[in-house]
């Protein structure tokens, strides 16, 4: 094993021993959770740290998967389904063609691409960790996971299922085409830009305050 394999797989070692580690939960329990976590929120963060640990994430990594599932989840750090349930919203929305025929468009760039209630009856708003939506994209996450996400799309809301999709989309671009390594390599660390992984820059300082956090709780381990 070289040194550069033998210093990864330490730090992998250090990231999952944050699952039982009193030093990490007290720092972000005092500086993100007003003093108080929940056995769920507990759950949620160890389901996010074993599966980045199962996909090699670096400790900075890991704390802006971190920082951007408490602000999707509004610190809930549980998947959640989208407000409305994508009401008002293309995918979120069965239109009527011509001979009454309901139906809603598979993506958001291909018009006429779309699927038929009578043959597939969910509508794919947004649900998870981070908000996956659209039937395309549910079809290809749940092809990487090897899930049906379109026979039933709530699976998405499974803790251990939602984490992978939030590690993999950040890190492979399923959301916006960015990834972390765009951000987040050896040799910068960007969390501010880093909100591009996921949603332009909305709320970007914000979460890039919350990823610091993570971030010194996890070298506390």
């Amino acid at each position: 094993m070289s040194e550069t394999q033998n210093e990864t797989q330490l730090a992998q070692q250090s990231i999952a021993s944050t699952l039982a580690n009193t030093a990490f939960f007290n720092h972000i329990r005092d500086k993100l959770f007003s003093g108080s976590l929940k056995q769920e929120q507990v759950d949620g963060i160890n389901a996010l740290i074993l599966a980045g640990v199962e996909h090699g994430l670096s400790v900075q990594k890991h704390a802006y998967v971190l920082a951007t599932a408490y602000h999707e989840t509004a610190r809930t750090m549980q998947p959640v389904r989208e407000y409305g349930r994508g009401a008002g919203r293309k995918y979120g929305t069965w239109q009527t063609n011509s001979v009454g025929v309901q139906y809603c468009p598979k993506n958001g760039s291909t018009a006429a691409d779309v699927y038929i209630q009578t043959e597939c009856p969910h509508l794919f708003y947004g649900r998870g960790y981070v908000q996956l939506t659209w039937f395309d994209n549910y079809l290809y996450a749940g092809k990487q996971l090897g899930v049906d996400l379109i026979t039933d799309p709530d699976l998405a809301l499974q803790t251990d299922i939602s984490a992978k999709i939030i590690v993999l989309g950040m890190e492979n671009g399923w959301f916006t085409g960015k990834r972390l390594s765009d951000y987040i390599n050896d040799h910068r660390d960007d969390y501010v830009n880093a909100r591009r992984i996921v949603n332009g820059v909305d709320k970007a300082d914000q979460i890039a305050r919350y990823a610091r956090i993570f971030e010194t709780a996890l070298n506390a381990v």
